[in-house]
């Protein structure tokens, strides 16, 4: 009897228990789980895995409104277009005025080579989105293949204008693209001014807006174009030496120098000593020279042709025209370089300068193997 009372307060409190224990969520609490570990998998770039989540919410809730454009989205990642256009379209039959579903419609019509299709779907994106800088870059991309230079131009610079700033400057220099493909380098130019004018300052839209100063011979903009460039692009050693050749040309052979020693801070580079060192030669600074020539054949990569030549070109100045042709022959020899006519007609003539008539038949007989016709090789 004892026992018996003491086994009952367990049973009592066993069954408390049982009382609290939650209850297993609803169809529709599951759908959400599956809906947000679907989105999770689709931004792991798990896309086989965010499928069969979206599958199994798609049992639990077949009606989801969300459901067709989260699928959509991951057919359209993986590139199965067909099947992202099938779930876009049923995602604007349940909800009509998401603008991104018309965006995403329009895209997939535009690389399923359906224009006019596409041009409809991202015009009703921009009804409902005026900002939706995908639909605009799409519909100027359009543009480029219908030849309306004009409205691709106007289409990417108001994609610019409403995207995100990481994506501002690949917009622009898209619309560049189109302006500069049609000779318009002066409307590039004032597309640039007017971009950097605006705070779009960064390296590789100041790089362009300095290429198109450089074209339009505006030397001293275009050399401060490239030195922010270079200060907001610190690994970038190429556009110090840029800032270099312009002072170069506009005889300011210090600025120019202290330009190449940036350059060379970033990255030590023959080519830049080779530069340093023809500043030097002209100010008749000999030993200085001599210095630079003796860090460029240190630094020297042997695989960069420009570097290689201009190297070459320095040893010659320097009347080691011997250890210039040695340089030359090596690389005319190579197989990638064997149709540069200019470097075989500059290592014959080199050779025939140096009586090395070996040399020359050689790169002689290369240039008519390769099919040139020429009168005299060299």
């Amino acid at each position: 009897m004892h026992s018996r009372w003491r086994v009952l307060p367990l049973l009592v409190l066993l069954a408390a228990g049982c009382e609290e224990r939650p209850s297993p969520p609803s169809p529709k609490e599951q759908a959400e789980g599956y809906y947000l570990k679907g989105n999770t998998e689709y931004l792991q770039g798990k896309f086989e895995d965010a499928l069969a989540s979206f599958n199994t919410m798609k049992e639990l809730s077949p009606e989801d409104p969300r459901l067709p454009a989260a699928m959509g989205e991951v057919y359209l990642s993986m590139g199965r277009l067909n099947e992202a256009s099938a779930q876009f379209e049923l995602a604007l039959k349940r909800d009509a005025k998401r603008s991104t579903n018309w965006s995403r419609l329009g895209f997939i019509h535009a690389q399923l080579g359906r224009l006019d299709e596409a041009q409809s779907a991202l015009n009703k994106a921009l009804a409902l989105h005026s900002k939706d800088f995908n639909a605009l870059e799409q519909l100027g991309e359009i543009d480029v293949k219908r030849g309306e230079k004009d409205a691709a131009v106007k289409h990417f610079v108001l994609a610019a204008e409403a995207s995100p700033d990481a994506s501002k400057t690949p917009l622009l220099l898209r619309a560049v693209d189109v302006l500069a493909g049609d000779e318009r380098h002066a409307e590039a130019l004032l597309l640039l001014s007017d971009q950097a004018g605006k705070g779009v300052r960064t390296p590789e839209l100041l790089t362009a807006l300095g290429d198109e100063q450089v074209r339009a011979g505006q030397l001293l903009p275009a050399a401060e174009s490239y030195r922010e460039a270079a200060s907001r692009s610190p690994k970038d050693p190429t556009l110090w030496e840029l800032v270099g050749e312009i002072y170069t040309r506009l005889g300011k052979p210090a600025d120019a120098l202290a330009a190449y020693r940036e350059s060379l801070k970033v990255k030590d580079r023959a080519v830049v000593h080779v530069a340093m060192a023809r500043l030097h030669l002209a100010n008749n600074e000999r030993p200085a020279a001599e210095e630079q020539l003796g860090h460029a054949l240190e630094t020297v990569s042997g695989s960069d042709v420009h570097e290689l030549t201009e190297l070459a070109d320095l040893l010659s100045t320097f009347g080691r025209k011997p250890d210039a042709l040695r340089i030359l022959s090596n690389l005319s020899a190579e197989p990638d370089h064997v149709k540069d006519l200019d470097l075989q007609l500059r290592t014959a003539a080199l050779a025939a300068e140096l009586k090395d008539e070996a040399t020359v038949t050689t790169v002689c007989n290369r240039i008519a193997s390769s099919g040139v016709q020429l009168k005299k090789c060299p």
